[in-house]
C-alpha cells in the first residue's frame, strides 16, 4: 500500500492561507461529524487559516469589490487550488457559509490555540494575530495532519497587560463579560469600537499583529453585529 501524499501547501502559503490542518472524518468527534451533513463519499475535512498579515496584503492586491472581500478572496484561491492539485476530488466549502461549523472546537482539536482573557485564542507563534477561514469537506485521501501540542502562552504571562489594558473592565478578575464588553464598544466615546485594546496588548506574536486597515475592517464587521443586536 503506498502512502499517503501530504495536503500541497506552498501555493496556500504563498496566497496568505499559511494555516491547513488534515481531518479524517472518521476520526473526529460525533458532535462535530454529525453537523456537517455528509455526503457519500467524503472523507476528510480541512480546516484552512491564516496567521499574520500576509492574507490581508494578498486580498488587497486582488481589489475585490463587495463586502466580504476575505471571504471572497479564500473561497477563490481554494477553488484554484483544488483545480490545479486535485482536480478529480469532490469537495464542499462549508465555509465561509452558512454549515454550522464549530470553528473554535476544530481549532482545539488541531492545537491551533489556547484560551485567553480576551476570548480570542492565543497561539505561541502567532498570538492572537490568526483567523479561520474556511472549512473543506472532500473526497481526498492525503495524509491526516499532526496535532499541535503546545503549552498556553498565557499560563506564563506574569503581568496579564491584557486585562489591565481594558478601558471597560471586561476583564476584571480573568473573566470575560461579553455584555460589558459590547456595551462599551457600542458608545460614542468608545476606544474599542474598531479594535480591542486588550488584544492589542497581548506581547504574544506582537510582530505578526494586522495593519490598522486589516484591524478596522474586522472590528467594523463585529460592531454592526452588536448595533443590529441591541437596537
Amino acid at each position: 500500500m503506498s502512502e499517503r501524499p501530504p495536503l500541497p501547501t506552498a501555493v496556500l502559503a504563498a496566497a496568505g492561507l499559511n494555516r491547513q490542518h488534515v481531518f479524517d472524518l472518521a476520526a473526529l468527534p460525533d458532535d462535530i461529524v454529525s453537523r456537517l451533513e455528509l455526503e457519500p463519499g467524503e472523507r476528510q475535512l480541512i480546516l484552512v487559516g491564516h496567521g499574520g498579515r500576509r492574507l490581508w496584503e494578498c486580498v488587497q492586491a486582488a481589489q475585490l469589490p463587495g463586502p466580504d472581500p476575505i471571504d471572497d478572496y479564500t473561497v477563490a484561491t481554494l477553488q484554484r487550488w483544488f483545480a490545479a492539485h486535485a482536480p478529480n476530488q469532490r469537495y464542499r466549502i462549508l465555509y465561509p457559509g452558512d454549515s454550522p461549523i464549530g470553528l473554535q472546537a476544530l481549532g482545539q482539536l488541531a492545537g491551533w490555540h489556547s484560551p485567553s482573557p480576551f476570548m480570542v485564542g492565543v497561539d505561541p507563534e502567532w498570538g492572537s494575530w490568526y483567523a479561520y477561514r474556511a472549512v473543506v469537506v472532500a473526497d481526498t485521501d492525503f495524509c491526516p495532519s499532526e496535532a499541535v501540542h503546545r503549552s498556553s502562552p498565557c499560563s506564563s504571562c506574569p503581568n496579564s497587560p491584557c486585562i489591565a489594558a481594558c478601558p471597560a473592565k471586561a476583564l476584571a478578575g480573568g473573566q470575560f463579560n461579553l455584555e460589558t464588553c459590547s456595551r462599551y464598544r457600542l458608545r460614542p466615546e468608545s476606544a474599542c469600537a474598531h479594535g480591542c485594546l486588550a488584544r492589542q496588548a497581548c506581547p504574544i506574536g506582537a510582530e505578526h499583529r494586522y495593519d490598522e486597515a486589516q484591524i478596522h475592517h474586522s472590528y467594523s464587521r463585529s460592531l454592526a453585529v452588536l448595533h443590529r443586536y441591541y437596537r
